[in-house]
């Protein structure tokens, strides 16, 4: 059903604010560059202010305080409550409350940006209506024990509007006077959060509608490489919704995930700590089971022309995972039944069974790959 929105419910302040800021983006800042440009100063804050409200949102709002994917130190904490605020996304306190209900009831009516209900809603029409009840924050007591979230939360309005318009206008004016106060307010203010927040919102929307499912296809979450590369490795949305405390999204060493990194730098210059990471075995044994789910989907599906050879392969693949897959948990189930014996003396029989997984997660790992290179010669079902 369509998105459509009741006037009597518009929230009138979150309107204005979305609807100005844009606007002002695709008018008063052409007009300021055409008349004045730019120089390296100000290409530099915007850029400076982009990346560090683009990463106070995914590293600080979304991994640390929605999912506790790592512990950081207070400075680390601090620093993303302040860049958080000034993508106006608002304060950590509802940003993750909304973001908890958002996997705990994903794609049905109590997530606060089902896409089930358009492409508009998830991207950011359930910002500009009042939710009626208002839900409560119930889903945050861990952050409320946190005196720098709750202080905040408290004063997110007067950091907001001071580090994302103030302090830029400062800087501008300092380096050029009013023109360069000007151009602050417009670039690294207005421009920057109208980049960041759209890059925020295209998570929500594009990343379950656009994309593939590589892990499951439990819900409508999708990886999408090229906007991992806008959101600062967010694009890889299926394994976060598979694997949600995760400190990585981009899982591979090729994937493009800066936040990923900077967490990772962060821990070794031990400013974070205690790294929350799927096992390889996990993540892997994820992909087997999705690649033979659709497997099964190209077989059975009528609607698919396959020729002899083709179906033939698939079959076979097929039938080559699932004994991957029982192979593996054999030995899993053999290695726990044996694991204390394992533990208290070491001997050329455990090495040999470790040897034996580790052979059977590089032969599924193998297989997986070619399955799904596979799959990519078949049609795609109308």
């Amino acid at each position: 059903m369509p998105f459509r929105l009741p006037s009597s419910r518009i929230n009138w302040t979150n309107s204005s604010f979305l609807i100005s800021t844009f606007v002002l983006t695709c008018t008063a800042v052409p007009l300021y560059l055409w008349n004045y440009s730019v120089d390296a100063f100000q290409v530099s804050m915007f850029f400076f202010f982009f990346i560090a409200t683009g990463l106070s949102i995914t590293l600080g709002y979304h991994r640390l305080f929605s999912h506790v994917a790592f512990q950081a130190s207070w400075p680390v904490r601090l620093l993303t409550l302040i860049f958080g605020a000034c993508a106006f996304e608002n304060s950590a306190l509802n940003w993750v409350s909304d973001h908890r209900r958002h996997h705990k009831h994903v794609d049905h009516e109590d997530d606060p940006y089902d896409i089930s209900q358009g492409f508009w809603y998830a991207h950011m029409g359930w910002i500009l209506f009042k939710l009626d009840p208002v839900p409560p924050l119930d889903n945050v007591a861990d952050l409320r024990k946190d005196p720098l979230v709750m202080w905040q939360d408290r004063f997110y309005l007067p950091i907001s509007i001071g580090f994302s318009f103030v302090l830029p206008s400062v800087l501008g004016g300092l380096h050029a006077g009013w023109i360069g106060a000007l151009g602050g307010l417009l670039v690294a203010g207005v421009a920057r959060i109208t980049a960041v927040q759209h890059m925020t919102f295209f998570i929500n929307s594009l990343c379950h509608t656009v994309g593939r499912q590589p892990y499951s296809d439990r819900c409508s979450a999708r990886d999408s490489w090229i906007m991992a590369i806008f959101t600062f490795g967010e694009g890889y949305h299926n394994y976060h919704h598979e694997f949600q405390h995760d400190y990585r999204n981009g899982v591979k060493w090729w994937q493009w995930d800066p936040t990923k990194w900077s967490i990772w730098t962060l821990e070794k210059l031990h400013l974070v700590r205690g790294l929350r990471r799927v096992p390889d075995e996990k993540v892997l044994l994820s992909q087997l089971t999705d690649t033979r789910r659709r497997l099964n989907e190209r077989l059975t599906c009528q609607k698919t022309v396959l020729n002899v050879r083709i179906r033939g392969l698939l079959a076979n693949s097929d039938a080559k995972l699932h004994q991957l897959n029982e192979r593996w948990t054999a030995l899993k189930a053999q290695y726990a039944e044996k694991a204390d014996a394992l533990k208290s003396e070491y001997s050329e029989k455990a090495e040999v069974q470790f040897k034996e997984a580790r052979a059977a997660l590089a032969e599924i790992r193998l297989e997986v790959h070619r399955a799904l290179e596979l799959l990519e010669r078949v049609p795609v079902m109308a």
